[in-house]
């Protein structure tokens, strides 16, 4: 692996033991996959932000790091709505771990605007071809496949290096051969909306973590994308999927459709919402509604907003999307909150320790539904904005 003479000073430790450990993990992630060199990157998205899933090791790590990050680079979700924790259950003691490992990261020079969807912010835009260190699943999905940008699904601590270096390794999907479809999914039925994650839901698990082309007959919005992409990431671990004559790569490339096929009927689809194999114990009455995993879009809060305006509520129902766009959209978020949703900022029901005090959660997502289960022990079950809305309870106020 080539480094350069500025490389090699880094890693000698001459720019300091920060530096030295960052350009570590770096070589020692290019040498195990057979990178040529490292590369420079645009932005780093990093995990490994939520007190539930680091805990104290991991904010120690974070707090030992000295220095300022190089490049453009924002957080994952932390475990709690940074200004709201205490209207989700939250306790103290986790509060207040959480806020210190903000901190540490804010002092590295890193955006504490904490969210999965960083493509939606202002500032943080991610163009066709720029080279990322990104680390979040579905935004890592959402980067390669919607985008046409190129990272691989760096962990928290790679994708931290990467940001204070401005570099990261170059191989797998930064590289062009990596990126050609090695199996096709053909859907033999319509999609729209939260079909997209119950198709991802179904297909990820034959998929596993290769690279996927879809053929469809309709063409889904970025939204839909999202959705798809997410859940292809969690049921499986694609982090990069394409649709013919629909994502950019697809589009522009004339690539061979593979001998592989995998055939997605509308039963499959169906048996999503018609059963969730997570149910634990026997039937359980929903007692949480979750929307926004990945944090929802403005035109996402319009429709929850539609559906729940002039309405009240029955079940606790929270509605996850970014501070910045909760803040963009803030007409949106009062109609969905006169109705007793929550409209939750920075966090999401999968690494929230708040969800723990849940024992059943309908979500309209398919990763939510691939993770809750595992990582949360709530049962969970599938089902569109819509059928949302109606087993949260919403009624007229009239």
């Amino acid at each position: 692996m080539y480094l350069t003479k500025e490389e090699e000073r880094t890693l000698a430790g001459e720019y300091g033991e920060t530096l030295r450990k960052a350009i570590e993990i770096l070589v020692a992630l290019g040498e195990i996959y057979g990178a040529d060199s490292l590369i420079p990157v645009k932005s780093a998205q990093i995990a490994g932000v939520s007190y539930k899933t680091i805990g104290d090791a991991g904010l120690e790590w974070i707090s030992d790091l000295k220095g300022k990050v190089k490049i453009p680079a924002i957080l994952n979700p932390a475990g709690m709505d940074m200004l709201r924790w205490k209207e989700m259950g939250i306790e103290p003691a986790f509060a207040k771990k959480q806020q210190e490992i903000i901190d540490a990261y804010e002092s590295l020079g890193i955006s504490t605007k904490c969210t999965c969807t960083p493509y939606y912010l202002e500032g943080f835009d991610a163009g066709f071809g720029d080279h990322l260190a990104w680390s979040e699943s579905s935004a890592v999905s959402y980067a390669n496949s919607v985008i046409g940008a190129r990272t691989n699904r760096e962990g928290g601590p790679s994708a931290l290096s990467a940001a204070l270096i401005g570099k990261t390794a170059n191989y797998g999907y930064h590289l062009d051969e990596k990126r050609e479809p090695v199996v096709a999914v053909t859907v033999e039925c319509e999609l729209s909306g939260s079909d997209y994650g119950a198709l991802g839901y179904v297909a990820g698990k034959e998929i596993g973590s290769r690279v996927p082309i879809f053929f469809m007959e309709e063409k889904p919005s970025n939204d839909e994308l999202k959705a798809l992409g997410a859940a292809l990431a969690a049921s499986g671990a694609v982090a990069l999927y394409h649709v013919d004559g629909v994502t950019p790569e697809a589009v522009r490339s004339d690539f061979e459709r593979p001998d592989e096929n995998i055939m997605i009927e509308e039963q499959q689809i169906a048996e999503v919402y018609e059963h969730s194999e997570n149910l634990k114990g026997g039937e359980t009455d929903t007692d949480i509604i979750t929307l926004g995993c990945p944090h929802c879009s403005p035109e996402e809060l319009k429709a929850i907003a539609t559906l729940l305006e002039g309405k009240s509520i029955q079940k606790e129902m929270w509605v996850c999307t970014s501070r910045e766009i909760a803040q963009k959209c803030a007409e949106l978020v009062k109609i969905i909150e006169n109705s007793g949703a929550r409209v939750v900022c920075d966090t999401c029901m999968v690494v929230s320790p708040a969800t723990n005090n849940y024992k059943a959660m309908m979500v309209n997502s398919g990763k939510a539904l691939a993770y809750v289960p595992g990582m949360c022990g709530v049962a969970a079950r599938y089902g569109s904005i819509e059928q949302c809305v109606k087993e949260a309870g919403a009624t007229d106020d009239n």
